[in-house]
């Protein structure tokens, strides 16, 4: 099959986003693609969604309506009616831009399994805030995040709807295993360097909207969502460990240690919260070996950034907790960095 005769299937789950579904929706059915398939899941929404989402019926959109069952279980659904060659699946709050099948096909090889381009952030009108991720370095090749995932589980990757996939690599994923997540991201972003060649192309093709009700940006600290996603990516990590030597590959189950966005999670929340800490025995003096560690394990970073990341977690540690608090916001809640490290940050 050639790439120019390929179909793209872009599925949407959505759940009570009445106010952002039709906005995903036209995007999707804006691109410039010859056969574009457009699916939406409803995944039992209380709002005015299900009204809003019919009315694009007449444009050729396949409409499923269905009971709350959880993000993945409605993008596997909406994968089982689907029939391109190609997957997106878009968050129904965040925009595709037109051009992005063109932009993926150019640097299509053999044996991939997802492109991953990069992401403007937008907020909830649409409006650029100026801030894009991820962000690749030349290296970021597909042995190369072959190679961070198996040591570090972490390379540099945007969320959902930032990829583009292979049908043949996700048919080795679904049906989907009961349990692992209600994202459907973390089944595939954990296992594509694993079953195929990742492709990275620096361009941001994809809006993500930062509104407040996210499940990934906070726009205020919240300790629990940081408890919440460090179980997911442990669960996660298990997950793919368990993949991948189902098809002959193998990998270190202990490998989420020593990545960056784990390590940050950790110490973020044995600092300001340790009686609800997630993971037994953990503690403050091994979280910073294996800091240490990690220093010299490359994950996709530049060498700044590592530093960065190794300063940022003795800082949190060690520093007064006031402190400490504004370190860990201006980690996982973007939108309260001061002006000058959002410079500092796009810079390095």
């Amino acid at each position: 099959m050639s790439k120019d005769s390929a179909q793209l299937s872009v599925i949407i789950c959505n759940y009570n986003y009445a106010q952002f579904v039709a906005s995903a929706i036209r995007s999707a059915l804006a691109i410039d693609w010859p056969r574009v398939e457009v699916i939406v899941v409803d995944d039992g929404s209380t709002d005015d969604s299900p009204e809003i989402i019919k009315q694009f019926a007449e444009d050729g959109v396949k409409v499923l309506l269905r009971p709350n069952r959880g993000q993945a279980r409605a993008a596997e659904e909406g994968f089982l009616c689907s029939s391109g060659d190609w997957i997106i699946f878009l968050d129904s709050d965040d925009l595709l831009d037109p051009s992005i099948a063109q932009e993926a096909a150019k640097i299509m090889t053999p044996g991939w399994s997802m492109i991953q381009c990069q992401m403007r952030v937008i907020d909830k009108d649409g409006n650029a805030l100026g801030i894009g991720f991820p962000k690749y370095l030349a290296s970021t090749t597909p042995d190369r995040i072959r190679h961070w995932a198996s040591q570090t589980d972490s390379y540099p990757t945007p969320p959902n709807s930032g990829n583009l996939l292979s049908r043949k690599f996700l048919a080795r994923l679904f049906p989907l295993e009961e349990g692992v997540d209600r994202w459907v991201d973390s089944y595939f972003l954990s296992t594509a360097p694993f079953l195929g060649d990742v492709i990275s192309l620096s361009m941001p093709l994809v809006s993500y909207r930062v509104h407040g009700a996210n499940d990934g940006a906070q726009t205020d600290l919240d300790l629990s969502r940081i408890r919440r996603d460090l179980k997911r990516h442990l669960t996660r990590c298990e997950y793919a460990t368990r993949i991948a030597h189902k098809y002959g590959v193998p990998l270190d189950s202990n490998r989420w240690r020593f990545g960056f966005y784990n390590l940050a999670m950790r110490v973020a929340s044995l600092r300001l919260g340790p009686d609800q800490h997630p993971i037994a025995m953990d503690s403050i003096g091994r979280c910073l070996a294996d800091g240490i560690r990690s220093g010299v394990r490359a994950q996709g970073l530049s060498a700044v950034r590592q530093v960065g990341m190794v300063l940022w977690l003795f800082s949190v540690a060690l520093l007064p907790r006031s402190f400490a608090r504004n370190l860990v916001s201006w980690r996982f809640a973007p939108l309260s960095r001061p002006r000058w490290l959002q410079e500092l940050i796009r810079s390095a």
